[in-house]
C-alpha cells in the first residue's frame, strides 16, 4: 500500500504508513508540550498523488451516482463510530496539538454534529424547481458533483477542519484526496481509518506530505476542486497556482479579529469571558479575540481586570485535566510568536503581562498582553496566531469601528454591549464574515463561516455548503419540435 491510498477495511493505518529508521522520504512529528519526536510519517511524492487521483477518479464513478440517502447513510455511520471514539480521537488531538485535554474533550460533540448535519443536508435539493420559463419549454437544474476534490487542513484544529471538508465533500458525491498538515496528522489518520469501514475503497484517501504534495494536489489536472485552511500566505500561492487550471477553490485563511468593549458591557465579565476565548488553544485560532479594542471611559478598569484574569490562567502539560493553557506548536512558530513580542517592546509597547517563553520543555510562551500600541504597529495589523492579545481604547462608536475595520483581514469580530441600536449598527458596518454580539468564537453547522478580504474566499458548514463541492447544470427542454 502506498503512503496515500487507504484501501476500506483496512486498519492499522498508522502503523502501515509509519517510517523506519532507514528511510530518508519522512515527516517528524514532535510532541510540542515535551520537544520529543513522537511519530515519523513517510511522505507522499507526486507519483503517490497522481496514484491516489486515478483511484478516486475510478471510485467516483459509483459514489457519484450513489443516491443521496445511502451517502447519508455511510456518513451517520461515521458519525457514530466518531463518537464511540471520541476519548481516543480527543487523546490523540492533545498530544499532537498540544491542546489541554478537557479543551480537546470540548470539541468532540461538533465533530459527529457537523457529519449528522450534512448526513441530512445531503438530501434536500437547494435548486430551483422545474418548471416552465421561456420559449414553450420545461427546465430544470441539476446539481451534481464535482468529481475529484483535494482538501488541505491545518495544524491547529485538525480532525475539525478535517470534517468540515470531508462532510459536505462526500454529501455531494464527490470522491477526495485528504492531506493533513504534517505537523499533526495523528486524529486524520485515525478519521480515515474510520471512515473507510463505511465508504467504498478510493472514495476517501489520505496525503501525508509536505508543500510538495500539496502542490502537486493543486496543480493536478484531474482535481476539480482545492479547499484550504491555512495561512493567507499559502492562500495566496494556492490561488495562483490553481489558476493554471481554472480549479474551484475554497480558501479560510487568517484572521485578526477585532473585539469591541463598550461601557455598558460587564467589565470583569467581558474580561473574563475573552480571556478564555483568547487564550483558548494557546491563541492558535484564525478567529482569536486577539484585538481589544475599549471605550476609553472603562479602558483602565478594563485592562487592569483582563490582566489579572490572564495571570490566573493555568499553562502546563496539556494532559492535565486542570491545564488552561498548552504549548505551541513548534519551536519554529514559538520563536515566531516571540518576535512579534520582541519587536512590540521595540517599538514602544507596555507588555504588562507575560512575554517571555516558559522554561521548560516544549514550545511554552507566557500568556501575553500588550498596551499602547499604535493602529499602524506589526502586532496589531499582521496575525500573531499565539497567546498574544492587544489592547487599545478608542473615545466613541465611530473610533471603535474605524479601527476595527482597519486591516486587512476580515474573518470575525465581536461586539460587547446591551445598546440595540449599537448592536443594529455594528453588524451592518463590520466587514467581517462573522460578527458575534456577547460572544466569541462560537459556531453552528446550520451558518455559514468564511471571510472577507484576506482571509479567503467561499464559505464552510450550512447546507449550502454543499453546493460550494457541487456543480449546477440547467436541462431544457421543447418537447414538441413543430410548436
Amino acid at each position: 500500500m502506498t503512503t496515500t491510498v487507504v484501501q476500506k477495511n483496512q486498519g492499522g493505518l498508522a502503523a502501515t504508513l509509519a517510517a523506519g529508521p532507514d528511510d530518508q522520504n519522512v515527516s517528524e512529528v514532535i510532541n510540542p508540550a515535551t520537544g520529543q519526536v513522537s511519530a515519523r510519517y513517510r511522505r507522499a511524492t507526486r507519483e503517490d498523488v497522481d496514484s491516489a487521483v486515478k483511484r478516486a477518479e475510478a471510485a467516483f464513478k459509483v459514489w457519484g451516482a450513489t443516491p443521496p440517502v445511502e451517502r447519508a447513510e455511510a456518513l451517520l455511520k461515521i458519525a457514530d463510530a466518531i463518537e464511540e471514539e471520541a476519548e481516543e480521537f480527543a487523546r490523540l488531538e492533545s498530544e499532537d496539538v498540544g491542546k489541554p485535554i478537557t479543551h480537546a474533550r470540548g470539541d468532540m460533540p461538533w465533530m459527529w454534529d457537523v457529519m449528522r448535519f450534512f448526513a441530512g443536508a445531503a438530501r434536500v435539493s437547494s435548486v430551483p424547481a422545474a418548471g416552465e420559463y421561456a420559449n414553450g419549454s420545461t427546465s430544470w437544474v441539476r446539481r451534481e458533483p464535482l468529481g475529484v476534490v483535494g482538501l488541505i487542513t491545518p495544524w491547529n484544529y485538525p480532525l475539525l477542519m478535517a470534517i468540515w471538508k470531508i462532510a459536505p465533500a462526500l454529501a455531494a458525491g464527490n470522491t477526495v484526496l485528504l492531506k493533513p498538515a504534517s505537523l499533526t496528522p495523528a486524529t486524520t489518520i485515525k478519521l480515515v481509518e474510520v471512515a473507510n469501514r463505511f465508504l467504498p475503497e478510493g472514495v476517501l484517501n489520505l496525503i501525508i506530505g509536505d508543500r510538495e504534495s500539496g502542490t502537486a494536489m493543486v496543480e493536478h489536472p484531474s482535481i476539480r476542486k482545492i479547499s484550504l485552511t491555512g495561512a493567507t500566505s499559502t492562500g495566496k500561492f494556492v490561488a495562483a497556482t490553481a489558476s493554471k487550471t481554472l480549479k474551484r477553490l475554497g480558501l479560510e485563511l487568517g484572521g485578526k479579529a477585532p473585539v469591541l468593549v463598550f461601557a455598558d458591557s460587564p467589565v470583569r465579565q467581558t474580561a473574563r469571558d475573552l480571556v478564555e476565548f483568547g487564550f483558548s488553544n494557546s491563541g492558535q485560532s484564525c478567529t482569536a479575540p486577539c484585538r481589544v479594542i475599549v471605550e476609553e471611559s472603562i479602558y483602565d478598569e478594563f485592562v487592569e481586570a483582563y490582566c489579572a484574569e490572564v495571570k490566573s490562567l493555568v499553562v502546563g502539560d496539556p494532559a492535565d485535566p486542570e491545564t488552561g493553557m498548552g504549548p505551541l506548536i513548534s519551536e519554529h512558530h514559538m520563536n515566531q510568536v516571540l518576535g512579534f513580542i520582541e519587536r512590540a517592546r521595540e517599538a514602544g509597547a507596555k507588555i504588562p503581562v507575560g512575554g517571555n517563553r516558559i522554561d521548560r520543555p516544549g514550545w511554552f510562551v507566557e500568556p501575553t498582553v500588550v498596551t499602547e500600541v499604535k493602529q499602524t504597529d506589526e502586532i496589531v495589523q499582521n496575525e500573531v496566531f499565539g497567546p498574544v492579545v492587544t489592547i487599545q481604547s478608542a473615545k466613541d462608536d465611530d473610533e471603535m469601528l474605524q479601527l476595527a475595520n482597519d486591516v486587512n483581514f476580515g474573518l470575525s469580530a465581536s461586539v460587547w454591549t446591551t445598546n440595540l441600536s449599537r448592536t443594529l449598527r455594528f453588524s451592518r458596518e463590520l466587514q467581517f464574515g462573522t460578527v458575534w454580539v456577547n460572544q466569541h468564537e462560537y459556531n453552528a453547522s446550520e451558518m455559514p463561516f468564511g471571510g472577507f478580504g484576506e482571509s479567503g474566499m467561499g464559505y464552510e458548514l450550512t447546507a449550502h455548503g454543499i453546493d460550494e463541492y457541487s456543480q449546477v447544470k440547467h436541462v431544457m427542454v421543447k418537447p414538441d419540435l413543430n410548436a
